[in-house]
C-alpha cells in the first residue's frame, strides 16, 4: 500500500469512529461523496486542494468556506480543517474512497466485478448477486464491464477469487487439458 494511501485511510478511520459513535455514518457518507463529486466536477477546487504553494491554513479557510456555502454539516467541515491544516486535503479523493471501503468492511458489502460480452438483465444480475451472496456470506455489490473477448457467459472477480465461466475461459481449460494429455 502507498504511503498516501496508508495516510487517507488513517483519516477515514477517524471519521468512521465519529460516525459510529454518533451513529451518523450514513449522512457523512453521503455528504463526502458530494464533496469528492464536487471537487472532482470544478477545475479550480482541484486545484485547489492539490496547490503546493498554497498555505494549509489558507487553504483550510478557503475549503471551509467553500463547505460551509455548499451546506456541508459542521462535524464534516471540521474534520476537513484538520485534513487541511495537515496539509492533507490533496489526498481528498483517496480518503473519501477508503471511507467508502472502509463503511462496506463493516456493513459486509464486497464489490464483484463481472465482465461479460453482453449486458445482464436485472433478472441475471439479481441471480448472480444471490450465488455470490451464498458463496462469500457477504452482500455483494456488482461492477459490470462489457468484455467482448469472452465471447460469451461472464468472469466474477470478488477479492482475489475470479470466477471464470466465459467461453473464453472454458476454451483455454480444454486447450491447457489436451496439451497435457
Amino acid at each position: 500500500m502507498s504511503s498516501n494511501r496508508l495516510v487517507a485511510r488513517r483519516y477515514a478511520k477517524a471519521m468512521v469512529e465519529i460516525g459510529q459513535k454518533q451513529g451518523t455514518l450514513q449522512s457523512i457518507q453521503k455528504e463526502l461523496a458530494a464533496i469528492n463529486t464536487l471537487v472532482r466536477g470544478n477545475a479550480d477546487l482541484e486545484r485547489l486542494t492539490t496547490a503546493p504553494l498554497i498555505g494549509p491554513t489558507k487553504k483550510a479557510a478557503a475549503f471551509d468556506e467553500i463547505l460551509s456555502k455548499a451546506g456541508v454539516t459542521g462535524g464534516v467541515r471540521k474534520f476537513f480543517l484538520v485534513v487541511a491544516q495537515a496539509a492533507r486535503l490533496n489526498l481528498i479523493h483517496e480518503i473519501v474512497t477508503a471511507f467508502d471501503e472502509l463503511v462496506d468492511e463493516q456493513m459486509g458489502v464486497v464489490n464483484a466485478a463481472v465482465a461479460s460480452a453482453q449486458p445482464l438483465s436485472p433478472t441475471q444480475s439479481k441471480a448472480l448477486e444471490a450465488s455470490l451472496s451464498l458463496r462469500t456470506g457477504k452482500t455483494i455489490r456488482l461492477q459490470w464491464s462489457q468484455d467482448a473477448t469472452l465471447l460469451g457467459g461472464l468472469r466474477v472477480q470478488v477479492g482475489s477469487t475470479v470466477y471464470d465461466a466465459s467461453l473464453q475461459g472454458q476454451l483455454r481449460q480444454l486447450k491447457t487439458r489436451l496439451l497435457s494429455a
